[in-house]
């Protein structure tokens, strides 16, 4: 049976042991004063297969993200000179597709 805990109009706390069916009660133990039931977000923790490593922060990944982040700092502070050599390159690649597909469908 779970264990409920209560809190008073006048600041009393206590816990009371109860089934999941009966009702709430609605007087302190201490003082006969209205109390209320006292709601606490459960905790749980996902674990084992099925669940993403990466949903869970830790010293290890942020040592990975920092190395990555480091790593990009590096290379664009070698210059822009590199960077647009591989535009180009890209840009020609794309045109010989372009030049192949014309000749495939022009045969």
């Amino acid at each position: 049976m779970p264990i409920y805990e209560y809190r008073c109009d006048k600041g009393h706390t206590f816990e009371v042991i109860q089934r999941m069916s009966d009702d709430a009660l609605d007087t302190c133990e201490v003082c006969g004063a209205p109390a209320v039931r006292v709601l606490h977000a459960p905790a749980v923790h996902f674990k084992g297969s099925g669940f993403y490593n990466t949903d869970y922060g830790t010293k290890k990944r942020a040592r990975e993200k920092s190395t990555a982040e480091a790593n990009r700092r590096a290379k664009s502070s070698e210059g822009a000179g590199g960077d647009s050599g591989r535009a180009s390159t890209a840009s020609d690649g794309g045109a010989k597709k372009s030049d192949a597909s014309t000749t495939s469908s022009a045969a």
